[in-house]
């Protein structure tokens, strides 16, 4: 434990900064900042060898742990009592991110990890997708922080331009709350756009939010079922045991004992806050492993992949309720 202590200490540091900036501009979030503020240290001053060790242990065991306690925050029984009405358009939206994520990232050349995670944070919850994804798709931190930035940049313009075009084409407010709910792809996006057009608007689109995560648990599976297909074709000796997301079952777990009320209510605040930290400190220890220059070589890619991924969604939300 002792060689994990100096990283620790500095990822610490950095998620204590990024959660007060993160509570000073909610909109943009500590995850953000985490991320911004790991890379500003990591290309300004050079990090000894001493740090390497803990902001390894960071960016991987600690991002395991901030999925599990965030599925304290995940109410099952809350979600079926109106998010699963929403269940169709949430797939068939999923379905289409990944596409459309899988055909612009092959036009533009990408790395396929780096264009499912883009894929992941469009299709299901923004940031926490990426981070579920990432240990199964074993992403480097470069491809980590690039999706996380692209789908962070969208989060800002569906605040603004959501509302604008709900109230523009005079949608019902649950009509609204459907679609925030399944076309923007951070948490707090959605409840920025979803309170900013009205409160009924702002209740659904968060329930709708809400069942939209759940769908981390079998997307996760589905990728590591191929996972581990792929190396049984290339003859490769890999035990399922060892590939399996074991986080994301203990995730589950975590989201049924809040269901099951077994954990005292007064305790779940506590329980997200403990995931922030340590969602805080694991993309700071990710950041201060990616370079300014592994920005500029990825180019305009990444960003436009989520461009077109976003603009796909969005619009098959609206059609799908509207003709369906």
């Amino acid at each position: 434990m002792k060689k994990y202590l100096p990283g620790l200490l500095l990822s610490f540091g950095l998620a204590a900064l990024s959660i007060f900036l993160g509570g000073q501009l909610p909109l943009i979030g500590s995850s953000v900042f985490a991320i911004v503020l790991g890379m500003v240290c990591s290309n300004t001053v050079e990090i000894p060898a001493a740090f390497q060790a803990g902001l390894g242990y960071s960016g991987k065991k600690l991002l395991q742990y901030a999925i599990i306690f965030l599925g304290f925050s995940l109410s099952i029984g809350q979600v079926s009592e109106t998010g699963f009405t929403s269940l169709r358009v949430s797939i068939l939206t999923i379905l289409i991110a990944f596409c459309a994520a899988g055909l612009a990232g092959r036009f533009f050349g990408m790395k396929q990890v780096l264009t499912l995670l883009i894929a992941f944070g469009t299709a299901i919850c923004g940031g926490s997708a990426i981070a579920a994804a990432s240990p199964i798709l074993e992403a480097e931190e470069e491809d980590i922080a690039l999706s996380m930035s692209t789908i962070f940049f969208f989060n800002i313009l569906a605040v603004f331009i959501f509302p604008f075009l709900g109230h523009l084409l005079q949608m019902p407010d649950a009509f609204f709350g459907t679609w925030a709910g399944t076309a923007i792809n951070d948490t707090s996006s959605v409840v920025a756009a979803g309170y900013t057009y009205s409160q009924p608007a702002g209740d659904l689109a968060t329930i709708v939010k809400l069942s939209r995560a759940l769908m981390i648990v079998p997307a996760c599976l589905i990728f590591a079922g191929c996972r581990y297909a792929r190396s049984k074709q290339a003859a490769k000796k890999v035990e399922l045991k060892k590939i399996f997301p074991w986080f994301i079952l203990w995730f589950v777990l975590a989201s049924l004992v809040s269901s099951w009320g077994i954990l005292p209510a007064a305790l779940l605040p506590y329980s997200k806050l403990l995931s922030q930290w340590l969602m805080a400190m694991a993309l700071a220890a990710i950041g201060s492993k990616v370079s300014f220059k592994q920005f500029r070589e990825a180019g305009a890619a990444p960003l436009l992949t989520g461009a077109f991924a976003w603009f796909c969604v969005a619009l098959s939300s609206l059609l799908i309720q509207y003709f369906f």
